[in-house]
């Protein structure tokens, strides 16, 4: 069942709006622009190391957002079971703007920067911070939707794609952020790891 008795989908509805709000006042008051400075709005940024990556509606980075998605999904139905999925959801929500806020502090943005995919990384603009999330949410409720089969075939296929693109993705994101390897510094720059 989505919805607990003890709550309607207006009182949801209001609560994620509320959650979205705070996100976009927050980001903004760390001082990230609305929309991209560049001054176009486009659907998808393809150039990583572009002005407009991380700015624009959607990048290479959203597949990772989606990701958190089933990630947060599998991880709260594991410790809560009989929790309300809406509960869960906005449990999710709170995890994925708390990162929001969190990678667009001075700090993060500064710690991306030392790896060499992101010397340019400027931290997201409100908008791609606000579809960053939503992208999440999709990711949740595919999850809860798919078989647990398909759901692990799409993450490899993100993974591994956004990967062979862009050389990089969630995993190696996350890996960089607390260690920088070597091999991985220099096959992300393009230099030869032999």
């Amino acid at each position: 069942m989505f919805f607990h008795s003890t709550i309607s989908l207006r009182m949801v509805l209001v609560i994620v709006a509320l959650i979205l709000a705070v996100q976009g006042i927050v980001i903004a008051s760390l001082g990230q622009p609305v929309v991209c400075p560049c001054g176009v709005i486009k659907i998808w940024e393809s150039s990583v190391t572009g002005v407009g990556n991380n700015q624009q509606m959607f990048d290479w980075y959203t597949f990772s957002h989606i990701i958190h998605g089933f990630l947060f999904y599998l991880l709260l139905w594991a410790l809560f079971p009989k929790m309300p999925i809406v509960y869960r959801l906005l449990i999710a929500m709170g995890i994925e703007v708390g990162w929001e806020m969190l990678e667009n502090t001075p700090w993060t943005i500064a710690h991306y920067r030392e790896q060499p995919l992101a010397a340019n990384y400027a931290g997201d603009s409100v908008l791609n911070s606000l579809l960053d999330t939503f992208s999440m949410i999709c990711g949740f409720f595919l999850a809860r939707r798919l078989p647990v089969w398909s759901v692990i075939l799409l993450i490899l296929i993100m993974e591994l794609g956004v990967a062979f693109v862009i050389r990089d993705n969630l995993t190696l994101n996350v890996l960089n952020f607390f260690h920088q390897f070597n091999f991985i510094s220099a096959w992300q720059s393009g230099a030869s790891v032999l």
